[in-house]
Order: structure tokens, then C-alpha cells, then sequence
């Protein structure tokens, strides 16, 4: 398999693994139970590297188990058919005590203060090239493999480094004297490119990844698996947060904040149109759940102050319309703030970029200006820079105007 995987690709990556640039490594493989992790492995398997998978119990159904379901032993069932299958040793390592204080603390925070947190940007910092990768650092491993679509690529200063070739993305070689700058490239699927959650890695985080798959589109995955004849070929991805599985977030909420009758005001007369359960139950932009007639409504802002909603009629949701905002809690891939300053932006994950002009603040801040408004910037989310196809970083958004 590895020798039509090398032929796939052209007769520079051919010639690059005659002549050795191709380097066999000892790589832990992180494994969720879902296609992308599980072709991530068989291709690392192909290529001979020596492996071993780890699933990370990071839900929180078990403290939680009386709100729904458990998806995390089909997880496991499936990972463990897959590793069978693939002949990979595999470990199952218990998380959820680093999940609680290094995401899900953070996320309930967030809440609390009115914020709209994305849990599922810490994960790969924090988790996967955080705490995992400090369970690891004494083992021998060369890389942390992931089923993240996004690929890396090296580049050297002065000139010398080879070109990033093959599929698994594990060749490279630095000339001696040089040193190397890893980059965080976009994956060729738009829909599927994972980088917006993969902006709050360092430098060094990223230097320790592996994204076997992140040139290739679901399509390639997908036909991958069937050809590999994996037990989750035909599995669907998950669609959850990160450590909540099937439970809904709002349950979660409920769960740590309770609830809390407030106000639901209409945003241009002032005037009460009924109550709500907790300010922390509602997003700036948010259209769901909101039980009046008359709507659409939208939620224009909210006081965690006083634990007041104020929404609009669907028909002057422009109000929710910004240009311009600023980001602080700053995390550059290179380490380093970029000098350009017309770059592309994203505020939620998905295919969407925004043409931009930042400038650079001396508190660390970033204040954009978008060339087109957005519908819902709401405090805590994140925003990612670009500069064309490579992720810079990113942070939290911290105001409006």
C-alpha cells in the first residue's frame, strides 16, 4: 500500500524516499474512534513507522451520565477494532481530570462572565499537544499524529531545507547550519480545514505534529477507509463539543450554572416581552430558543450584570452588523507577530474569510477592521489570522465597536 501511496504522488516524492529523505519514526497516533484518526493510522502503519495509539478519555458522561448517552465506549470499541486490525498497540489514558482544569474550568468561566467561549480551541493546546504531550515526553516519541485536517510544511533559513514531500507528511530534512520555521498551511478542503483550531499551537507544538491526512479532501478519506476496510468506515463524524459527546451544551450549562429568571427585553423600545432561564443560555447573534411570537428574533446583546437579554425583530438584525473589533490573549504559530498587516480573518470555524486590516497594539491587542461587516461577533470567540493558505494564530475577541 505504501508503494502506490508514494506512486500517487509523483516522481519527486518517489525519488525522495530512494534517496532517504523519507525518516522512519517512533509516533504516538491519536485515535477518536472516527474515520480521520483511523486512516491517519493505516497510512502511518503503510509506511512502516513504528506506532502506537492512544485514546484520550477526555468525556465527561461519567459524572454526567444521568443527562443522556455515553458515546465514549462506542468510541472505544471502535478504536480498539481498528488497532486490531491495523496490528497498533494501543493505551487508553484517563484525561478528564486536565480536561476539567484546562478547558472545561475555562469554558464554565467564560459563561459566567458573559462571555461565548469556544471549548474545542483549547483541546489541541492544552490537551493533545499539551498534557498528552507532557505524558509522553519521556517515551521516545518522535511526533503526535492527528486525523486534523491541515498540513505543515518547513521552510529554512538561509536556504537548503528539502521540500516537504509525502503523503503522511514525514520527511523533511534540515541542512546542518540551518534552522527551520514550521508553517501551518490550510487543508485543500475548505469545508473540512481544521486550522482555526489549531491556531492557539506554538511553535513548538506544531514542530511536533503530524497531520497524515491533511491534504485531502473527506472525499479521499472516506474512499481511504473503504479500501482499507475499517469497522468505522461508514461512521459519521461527530458533531459534539469536545468533551460533552451528545449532551446538549445547554444541559451542560445547566448542570454547573443552574438556572436564573431574567428579563428578555426588546432591544429598541425597552419594553419586557418575557422571562428567560440565565443570560448564560443565549449568544450575541443567537436565534434559536427564543419562545416569543412575532419573530424571527434575534439576540442583540446581553448583561451578565443583571441578567438581561435584549433581542430585536428579524427585521433589524443588521444591528448585530461589526467591522471592527479588537483581540487580545494573542498566540502567533511562529511565535512572532507577523509585519504584514492586510491578512485574512476568520471568526467561527468554517470556509468563511473576512479581507482585513489589523493593527498591531502595544498592549499585544490586534484591532481588525473588516472590509465587509459580520452578523454576531460576539466577546470570547476567537479570530484566526491568515496571510493567503498559512494560519498565523489567533485570540479572543474581546470588544465590539
Amino acid at each position: 500500500m505504501f508503494r502506490q501511496t508514494v506512486a500517487t504522488l509523483g516522481n519527486s516524492s518517489e525519488k525522495a524516499y530512494r534517496e532517504g529523505y523519507f525518516r522512519y519514526m517512533k509516533i504516538a497516533v491519536l485515535v477518536s474512534g472516527g474515520v480521520d484518526s483511523s486512516v491517519a493510522l493505516r497510512l502511518l502503519k503503510d509506511e512502516g513507522h513504528e506506532l502506537t495509539a492512544f485514546y484520550l478519555k477526555i468525556w465527561l458522561e461519567d459524572e454526567l451520565s444521568f443527562l443522556g448517552e455515553c458515546p465514549w465506549e462506542d468510541d472505544l470499541a471502535y478504536v480498539r477494532a481498528v488497532c486490531e486490525q491495523a496490528g497498533v498497540p494501543l493505551e487508553v489514558v484517563p484525561f478528564q481530570k486536565e480536561y476539567w482544569e484546562r478547558v472545561v474550568a475555562y469554558t464554565v468561566n467564560e459563561v459566567k462572565e458573559g462571555r461565548t467561549p469556544n471549548p474545542d480551541m483549547l483541546c489541541n493546546a492544552r490537551i493533545k499537544f499539551g498534557a498528552f504531550y507532557e505524558y509522553i515526553s519521556d517515551k521516545g516519541y518522535d511526533k503526535i499524529a492527528t486525523g486534523h485536517y491541515a498540513w505543515i510544511e518547513e521552510v529554512c533559513h538561509p536556504a537548503g531545507c528539502l521540500p516537504a514531500v509525502g503523503m503522511a507528511g514525514t520527511r523533511s530534512r534540515v541542512e546542518p547550519g540551518t534552522t527551520k520555521q514550521v508553517l501551518l498551511r490550510v487543508s485543500p478542503d475548505p469545508i473540512k480545514d481544521q486550522t482555526y483550531f489549531l491556531s492557539q499551537l506554538s511553535q513548538a507544538q506544531v514542530s511536533k505534529a503530524l497531520f497524515p491526512i491533511g491534504r485531502m479532501e473527506k472525499s479521499e478519506v472516506r474512499k481511504l477507509a473503504e479500501r482499507y476496510e475499517l469497522p468505522n468506515a461508514k461512521r459519521k463524524d461527530s458533531q459534539g463539543i469536545c468533551f460533552l459527546g451528545k449532551i446538549p451544551f445547554d444541559q451542560f450549562l445547566e448542570y454547573h450554572l443552574g438556572k436564573k429568571p431574567g428579563k428578555l427585553i426588546e432591544y429598541e423600545t425597552g419594553e419586557v416581552l418575557g422571562e428567560h432561564d440565565g443570560f448564560w443560555y443565549f449568544t450575541v447573534g443567537q436565534r434559536r430558543g427564543i419562545k416569543l411570537p412575532g419573530g424571527p428574533w434575534y439576540v442583540i446583546k446581553k448583561s451578565a450584570e443583571t441578567n438581561e437579554v435584549f433581542i430585536s425583530h428579524g427585521a433589524h438584525h443588521e444591528l448585530l452588523a461589526r467591522d471592527m473589533f479588537t483581540v487580545g490573549n494573542m498566540n502567533w504559530v511562529s511565535g512572532t507577530e507577523p509585519e504584514k498587516r492586510e491578512l485574512s480573518v476568520k471568526i467561527r470555524h468554517g470556509a468563511k474569510m473576512y479581507q482585513a486590516t489589523v493593527e498591531y497594539l502595544a498592549n499585544g491587542m490586534v484591532k481588525v477592521i473588516l472590509i465587509e461587516k459580520d452578523l454576531g461577533v460576539a466577546e470570547g470567540q476567537f479570530a484566526v489570522f491568515y496571510d493567503g493558505l498559512v494560519c498565523l494564530g489567533g485570540g479572543v475577541i474581546s470588544a465590539s465597536s
